[in-house]
């Protein structure tokens, strides 16, 4: 991910990892909070009580953790 300031940039690798946890396009993803409703609006479609939700919403906080830690 390239960043400046708030501005974010992901790279393909970064938003194709991305599209394949989450199965939603990436597209639009701007900014850092614009990343950060991107990640809330895909657990919240997700969203439920199980072990696969978990396992789930941990999978995107690594990948974007990740994403955080290139910058």
């Amino acid at each position: 991910m390239l960043r400046l300031g708030k501005a974010i940039r992901l790279t393909r690798k970064e938003a194709e990892r991305l599209e394949r946890i989450t199965g939603f396009p990436v597209d639009g993803v701007r900014t850092l909070d614009g990343l950060a409703l991107y990640v809330a609006q895909c657990k919240a479609y997700y969203a439920e009580e199980s072990r696969e939700y978990e396992i789930l919403a941990w999978l995107i906080d690594n990948e974007v953790s990740r994403c955080l830690a290139a910058a």
